[in-house]
Parts: C-alpha cells; structure tokens; sequence
C-alpha cells in the first residue's frame, strides 16, 4: 500500500512506547515507556498533564493500560502488580499485587466501578477497588490473552489460549455468550453502547458478534494467511470498526459487512530495520478524524476518506 500522511503527528514517548490506549471520545490517551513511566495526554496539547509511576524504582514496565469509557479513571498493570488512577486528580486510587500469575491485560469501568485482570494461569479476576468484592472467573482453560469490560461494570469479555472468547457476568461470574475459535484468542473488545463484540484470533477468524443474541454479524474479509489486531473500537454509531495491528496498519472496516473501508500506515520506529511498528491505540476524533498511538512513539490524527 501507498504510505499515507498523518494530518498531525505528536511525540509521546522519546524511544519506544510499550502500551498506549485513547480514550474513546479520543480526547485522552495515555502512554507507557521505559524511560518516562506513564504520560497522560490530552488531544492536542504540548505537554502531558500527568506523569506517573508505578512503585519502585528502576525502568517502568507497565505493558497494559486502560481508560475508562467515562474518562475518569484509568487501570495500568505490569506483570505482577495493577494501580488505579484518577483523571481528575491526577493521583492513584490504589495499588494491588498479583502473587500467583502474571497479569496479561486489563479493564476499568466507568466511575473505577471495576478492575478486570486478566491472567497467564487463565483466570480472570473482577474486582471492586470500592468495597473490596472480587469474583474470579475460571471459564478459561489456559492463558488469558485479552480482557474487556461494560462501562457499567456489569459485564465482562475475555479470550484466550484456549480458542475462545467468553461474555459473562460480573454479578454471578456466569457465562452468557461462548464465542469459539479455530486458534487462540488474542484480542477481544466489547462496544461501549453494548451492541456488539469483537473477537480475533492468532490465524484468520476476526468476527464481530451480536452482544445480545451472541450470533454472528460478520468475518472481516481479507485474504492475508492471518491477520493479528493490537487493539479494536466500534464507532459511536455503530456502523464502523477501527482495528490497530502490530504490522504498522490500521485498518477501518463496515461491521454489517466485515468489508473494509479505510487502511493507514503508522510511522515506524526511529532506527528499525526493517522499519516497524505495532499501533496500540486507536480512537475517533469525531466523524472525520482518527487517531493513533503507536511503538514508535508517536501521536498520529488522520483524516477518514470513504465509508
């Protein structure tokens, strides 16, 4: 494909970025890097308007983040320990450590209501910083790839090396939707409206479900051996799926169809070779725009062209 030119580029980590998400509505973003911890961004502005870190001294190794759909709180996690944080202090709610596993990803709902941790011995934990209650989920037969939750907390997604995606209740831990696949699980996402869900996995099945029924809507369509995807969001009308992916590429596709409409290509890392990038976060702006946060560091806004 043709490289394509960004309207705007920012620099949100001086070398390379390990995790990055952005905030639904696109107005927030938040970075990990080795060398400046955790950056809080917000859409345009020069500076970031916090700098955090986890405990301890020594490089930060925070590989997992995660805004809330309200903006108000954000879940960070390295391998054995997760914080909560609060957007409009700028200060954490609190810090939990993980003794069994390591933790894979993680999910905050609106208000910090929820802490989702998703874990290599295939467990999944729900946990309410607020008063203490925590559920664990042991639907998984092996590790946890990937986790999503309902802004209100009430629902959960997971996927994992097992080949398979499930949609169960936090209040009961009791699967809704069992969506299976032909190999592992690697990314799931869960529409904040409540409509859809999204699951990949490592070959070639990407499927978008109905959230409520739990039936199929559409396959992505590509003829590529396999396709992985780094992170994925449904538009606020529901009619389009924005897709991040390790190859440098973002794609945009038709979630009635599984079509695609729109394809970009991130900047690369400086002094790659061959040049390369995985994109970690993506968002809508509004209509038009699009951004991305990617490993090489960089905020990038482009404009959409079809639909």
């Amino acid at each position: 494909m043709p490289e394509t030119e960004p309207e705007k580029v920012w620099r949100h980590a001086e070398e390379a970025a390990f995790a990055a998400d952005i905030s639904p509505d696109g107005r927030f973003a938040v970075v990990s890097s080795l060398m400046h911890g955790i950056n809080v961004w917000q859409y345009g502005k020069a500076e970031p308007i916090y700098q955090w870190s986890h405990q301890g001294a020594g490089n930060n190794v925070v590989v997992s983040v995660h805004i809330s759909a309200d903006n108000q709180f954000v879940a960070t996690s390295d391998r054995e320990a997760f914080a909560l944080w609060s957007m409009q202090r700028g200060e954490p709610v609190g810090f939990w450590r993980i003794d069994e596993s390591s933790v894979r990803d993680i999910a905050v709902a609106n208000e910090g209501k929820g802490i989702l941790v998703g874990r290599s011995n295939g467990k999944v934990m729900y946990f309410e910083p607020m008063t203490g209650r925590r559920i664990e989920f042991l639907g998984h037969q092996e590790k946890v790839n990937s986790v999503d939750i309902s802004p209100n907390g009430r629902f959960a997604l997971s996927g994992g090396n097992d080949y398979v995606a499930y949609l169960w209740s936090t209040d009961t831990g009791q699967i809704i939707h069992t969506f299976t696949h032909p190999s592992r699980v690697t990314l799931v996402a869960l529409d904040d409206q409540g409509r859809y869900v999204f699951t990949a996995d490592s070959q070639q099945k990407s499927q978008i479900w109905n959230a409520q029924t739990g039936a199929p809507i559409s396959n992505l369509q590509y003829i590529a051996r396999q396709k992985i995807f780094t992170d994925a969001v449904f538009s606020k009308d529901g009619e389009r799926l924005l897709t991040g992916a390790p190859s440098r590429r973002v794609y945009e596709w038709n979630v009635k169809t599984g079509e695609q409409i729109n394809e970009w290509k991130v900047a690369p890392r400086a002094n790659m070779s061959p040049p390369s990038a995985v994109v970690y976060g993506v968002g809508y702006i509004d209509e038009n725009l699009i951004m991305t946060e990617s490993s090489s560091g960089l905020a990038e806004l482009w404009s959409r062209t079809n639909d």
